[in-house]
């Protein structure tokens, strides 16, 4: 497989790396700890942070501050953007999207075309 395709199309080879847990892109201005876990096609970028054990996958992508931390999880095509933060067992999938200021936590699912943003909360 040919690993260029699925870097970030938008950053040069030198401004991004694939993260050793997984292999995805992450940009070297954003931060994904040692522990997380970032899938093949899955992108970091911005200053996104992803800590703890939290995970991406499928196509999802992290971006501008946004922050996905503890055991969360970010897949299919899921959005976390703004200032958003997932944190938790929360699970964020499909075409949904979380963004601005909101907080999904806890057990919290966000799925399906959701969008959750603004000032929200979301938790369980």
């Amino acid at each position: 497989m040919n690993n260029e395709l699925l870097m970030i199309t938008f950053l040069k080879a030198e401004e991004q790396h694939q993260h050793k847990n997984g292999g995805g892109w992450v940009a070297n201005t954003a931060f994904v700890a040692d522990s997380a876990y970032v899938g093949l096609d899955a992108q970091v970028f911005g200053y996104a942070q992803v800590f703890g054990y939290a995970q991406v996958s499928g196509h999802a992508q992290v971006f501008g501050y946004a922050q996905v931390s503890g055991n969360a999880y970010v897949f299919g095509d899921a959005q976390v953007s703004g200032d958003a933060q997932v944190s938790g067992y929360a699970r964020v999938s499909g075409d949904a999207q979380v963004s601005g200021y909101a907080r999904v936590s806890g057990n919290a699912l966000v799925s399906g075309d959701a969008r959750v943003f603004g000032n929200a909360r979301v938790y369980e």
